[in-house]
């Protein structure tokens, strides 16, 4: 059991609290919003609510261990004594760079700082004395039903650090993927990357619509990525058929750009997604903490299915 210190109470933060607090650490939560802060309780039991309830936890024991994660008003208070901090906050250099130095300060010498970062490389914003004891160990949402993590060392990180992260995180049922040295994006985020620059790219053309997206996506795509993912898929395909298809350009993807006109438009107007009840849909007036236990069921469905099934893995 280890003491962590979980800095960000927001969408990953406080989810990123209770996975380490099911894990059996003692976790430790704060926000600068005290609002963000207060709620993170309801969500954190929300989800716990959800796992009771496909089987995947006790009710009972995982609830104290919830509640067991200790809110924090002052970051000092939150990582005194850690052992392990996870930086969660906003994705922009400068807030993180500033948490950095203040971490740094806070923080025992031993401690591993490890960043959630998405795509930034965060190596160059955190003080040079923590560059050994600093990694990024990055997660997907929501974090206790997604099993992957990045761990990523920097230019100067210890060898054992990462190793530390990476025997936590496997300890906790979750699958870890290390990195030799950064690479933004990581693997999973550069796929959807390219996937979102073609969606903003049919969006912006007005060729469909976001529903005839995500029923291509569904109906298509997802149905075949979670028995044989992507290299695997194109063995099943032949080899053959993949070299045609690059030697024909059989597809040009657009061009890399900074902004997307519908995704300017949706946000002006207020609609950024789930948590302001519309963005690409309209989500019928429903609260943030009912969709998340819907998506979160039907999630874990998918999980019971596929570990009957067995994904199709070679050697």
């Amino acid at each position: 059991m280890s003491e962590i210190a979980v800095i960000g109470a927001g969408t990953m933060g406080h989810a990123l609290a209770l996975v380490f607090a099911l894990g059996g650490h003692q976790v430790r939560l704060t926000d600068s919003s005290a609002a963000t802060l207060a709620r993170a309780p309801a969500l954190m039991l929300g989800a716990v609510a959800t796992l009771a309830e496909a089987g995947e936890v006790a009710a009972d024991a995982a609830t104290r261990r919830v509640r067991s994660v200790r809110l924090c008003d002052t970051l000092a208070d939150t990582v005194h004594g850690a052992e392990l901090v996870i930086e969660a906050i906003i994705e922009q250099p400068e807030p993180k760079r500033a948490m950095f130095a203040e971490l740094d300060r806070l923080m025992a010498p031993d401690a591993i700082l490890a960043s959630n970062t998405s795509n930034l490389d965060v190596f160059p914003l955190i003080p040079a004395a923590r560059q050994r004891r600093a990694a990024i160990a990055h997660w997907y949402t929501p974090p206790y039903l997604c099993d992957l993590v990045d761990v990523v060392p920097g230019p100067e990180t210890d060898p054992a650090v990462i190793e530390t992260l990476r025997a936590m995180v496997a300890a906790m049922g979750k699958e870890p993927v290390v990195f030799k040295t950064f690479v933004q994006g990581y693997v999973a985020n550069r796929i959807q990357a390219a996937i979102g620059l073609e969606v903003q790219h049919l969006l912006d053309s007005g060729a469909v619509t976001p529903r005839d997206i995500d029923r291509s996506v569904l109906h298509g795509i997802a149905l075949r990525m979670p028995i044989v993912a992507v290299l695997a898929k194109a063995d099943f395909t032949g080899l053959e058929l993949l070299r045609d298809l690059m030697a024909n350009r059989s597809y040009t993807p657009p061009e890399p750009r900074d902004h997307s006109e519908t995704l300017d438009r949706l946000i002006a107007a207020g609609r950024t997604g789930v948590m302001a009840g519309r963005g690409y849909f309209d989500w019928g007036g429903r609260t943030p903490e009912d969709l998340f236990r819907e998506r979160d069921r039907k999630l874990l469905a998918l999980k019971r299915a596929l570990r009957e099934i067995k994904p199709m893995e070679g050697s």
